[in-house]
């Protein structure tokens, strides 16, 4: 008779704690610990190291980068620096690499030290695909992005075609070291140098700030108050210009070419503060580095340079932009 009674009771217990744990799942969207049933494993992971994490240009280059991830079942992790700085943007490379992703895609460093972090990561059989800025001399697969050069010879053509008479010019720069901050100071002045009413009189750098923009170019000012122009080689110089000759009262009397179709860049040149823009193509070279790092995997042959569209954009372009650009920039 014990023995029944027992018995019954630990059914009880049972039956009530069954109905204790249906009831919580219910009310508390309690999941089990299993992937569901349309969960698919990635087929590869990737990791995209920016200089700059919460830069606006990056932030394009990385959905460019995570729709084709979605398309072909990658997964990708977007890392970087909170900052631009130079051994932060390494050791990120290097602990991307410890983790064992099968590709790293990353800007190329200063001609110093890239060729060192490239080839070392290379070394350890992981694919290394340069994305915006090149290293050329490293053991990188390939280079996805914009030819720089080229683009900084179209603002120098830009400039000459925009303006007439005598122009001394202000250029406020990302930073020394950078790779493509300087092909982009080159393409410009070897565009200008058979012309000889353009100079340039003055450069520094803003390391990859508005505010430090801004402090350049009102220092340039007062250094060379005979510049009539500036030409901003990273997506936040201009910006920066401009702040501070709206300041002063000389946005009228100031010509200035900037880089990049970040939101406040493109509503300054519809206002007319800027007269224009080197457009680049960021969220294409984040689609497009994850595409051609799946070819190289899967052993296809692929090209070196990839290089994305680059065109200059003038106030009267911007009638023609009926559209909405890839990455999400809605054209005024």
């Amino acid at each position: 008779m014990a023995r029944w009674i027992y018995g019954v009771g630990g059914f009880l217990v049972i039956l009530s704690f069954s109905f204790f744990l249906f009831y919580s799942v219910r009310a508390f969207n309690i999941t089990p610990d299993r992937p569901s049933a349309s969960y698919t494993a990635p087929d590869y992971r990737f990791v995209l190291v920016t200089e700059e994490v919460d830069n606006d240009y990056w932030r394009l280059v990385e959905k460019g980068a995570r729709e084709a991830a979605t398309k072909y079942n990658v997964s990708l992790e977007y890392t970087g620096p909170k900052q631009a700085n130079l051994e932060e943007h390494i050791k990120t490379i290097e602990m991307a690499a410890a983790s064992k992703p099968d590709g790293i895609m990353a800007q190329g460093l200063n001609q110093d030290v890239s060729a060192t972090i490239i080839n070392r990561v290379t070394e350890k059989g992981i694919p290394f695909l340069t994305v915006d800025t090149d290293a050329p001399d490293s053991k990188r697969v390939a280079y996805v992005g914009t030819d720089n050069y080229y683009a900084g010879f179209l603002a120098g053509q830009a400039l000459l075609k925009d303006t007439n008479d005598e122009v001394k010019v202000g250029i406020i720069t990302g930073r020394f070291d950078s790779a493509n901050q300087k092909l982009r100071v080159e393409g410009f002045k070897d565009a200008i140098k058979y012309s000889d009413r353009v100079d340039v009189v003055a450069i520094d750098a803003s390391q990859i700030t508005r505010i430090q923009a801004a402090e350049k170019t009102y220092e340039m000012i007062k250094a060379h108050p005979e510049i009539n122009a500036f030409y901003g080689t990273s997506a936040l110089d201009a910006i920066g210009i401009v702040q501070v000759l709206e300041s002063i009262g000389m946005t009228d009397q100031v010509y200035v070419i900037g880089f990049d179709v970040l939101p406040e860049t493109m509503q300054l040149l519809k206002d007319g503060k800027l007269e224009a823009t080197v457009e680049q193509k960021p969220y294409e070279m984040g689609y497009n580095a994850v595409e051609l790092m799946i070819q190289i995997i899967e052993g296809e042959d692929v090209s070196t340079y990839h290089h994305t569209v680059t065109e200059v954009l003038r106030k009267k372009d911007l009638k023609q932009l009926e559209r909405t650009t890839p990455g999400g920039i809605k054209l005024p």
